[in-house]
């Protein structure tokens, strides 16, 4: 078999072989040309033509040359002339092309300023937050509403205290716009919500009463507008409506409930600590009681031995001791008779 072809091929003149080759590469050619013929053609139909040879090229990078091209048609279609050298950059930077391209729509149909490199910037801003460049620019021309405190943040109220202890709870209403210029790295809802709590927190803290809250709910607002709260925000506050006020809990008075359950406590302490030192004295005293009739006992029983000492030193005579004896005797007779008259006289004196 190897020698047929062999065969064949030395009676094929060098001029066939070069045109079986260039035939088989218009064969190849025909075929690639007819799988991008159709977006070719329907990018030309739009008058947004897409050149034959950046199909291929988006081909061989791997990047949808389909959805580059009808990309380029809505945009040309609606009066935006975009390249696709930028489409197909904003694509390999994983941007979301649809919806950049349909929010430079929206923004041209409402007069937005807002050209394809911002656009390109918003929507990587907001990737992977869950919201889309299209979603901003709508917020820009249809202001939306946020309420504060976020109801996914487990509380409904904003609590603050007036000057005369009572508590106030506030739930508000905030109408924001989209400020596109200030998008690309302006704080997003939650920066907003924080700021008007601390506003608003700030307002009653600051009122003399809870009364004039509820009076002038109109001032919170104001106070709150005339702080620039959106300063470096990608919003811009329009409105800030009270939705509803109502009285808490007396927190002054709670407060000083427990003040005084505290400074009693404190007393209590106090008062022990004195008893428990008057204790101890009282203790140490008796115990000096103690020690001192210890003293007089040893001391008494030292007497009978001076005595003697005395007696048999002859500093004492015996005529002396007698006297002695005897005026301890008379001593202890006169003790006995005023004892004996002290109690009917005081008996007396206690029935007048």
């Amino acid at each position: 078999m190897e020698q047929a072809f062999l065969a064949f091929l030395s009676e094929v003149s060098p001029m066939s072989i070069g045109l079986i080759i260039a035939g088989i590469a218009l064969i190849i050619m025909g075929f690639i040309i007819l799988s991008f013929f159709n977006v070719w053609l329907r990018a030309m139909l739009a008058g947004a033509p897409v050149p034959m040879a950046s199909l291929i090229a988006m081909r061989l990078r791997k990047v949808p040359y389909a959805l580059i091209a009808d990309a380029r048609v809505t945009a040309v279609k609606a009066g935006i002339n975009l390249s696709v050298n930028d489409l197909e950059a904003h694509y390999l930077a994983e941007g979301n092309l649809i919806a950049t391209v349909q929010a430079l729509i929206a923004a041209n149909k409402a007069g937005i300023d807002l050209n394809f490199s911002r656009a390109c910037a918003i929507d990587l801003a907001t990737k992977g937050s869950g919201k889309t460049v299209l979603e901003a620019v709508r917020t820009s021309v249809n202001p939306k509403v946020i309420d504060c405190p976020n109801p996914k943040s487990g509380k409904n109220t904003i609590d603050g205290v007036a000057k005369d202890g009572i508590q106030v709870k506030v739930s508000a209403r905030v109408t924001v716009r989209t400020n596109l210029a200030r998008f690309v790295g302006g704080a997003q809802e939650e920066t907003i919500i924080a700021r008007i709590g601390e506003s608003i927190v700030t307002m009653i803290g600051s009122a003399e009463s809870y009364k004039y809250v509820l009076a002038h709910p109109d001032e919170i607002a104001k106070a709150a507008l005339g702080r620039g709260l959106d300063v470096g925000t990608a919003f811009e506050i329009l409105s800030i409506d009270m939705r509803d006020i109502d009285v808490g809990e007396n927190v002054g008075a709670k407060l000083q409930q427990d003040q005084a359950t505290a400074d009693k406590n404190v007393a209590q302490a106090k008062a022990e600590i004195r008893r428990a030192a008057a204790v101890a004295l009282e203790q140490e005293m008796k115990a000096r009681v103690e020690e001192k009739k210890a003293d007089l006992v040893q001391s008494q029983a030292e007497v009978p031995k001076a005595l003697s000492d005395a007696l048999r030193s002859g500093n004492l005579g015996v005529m002396d001791y007698y006297r002695m004896e005897n005026i301890k005797a008379d001593t202890h007779m006169r003790d006995s008779i005023g004892e004996g008259n002290q109690g009917p006289n005081r008996g007396k004196h206690n029935q007048e």
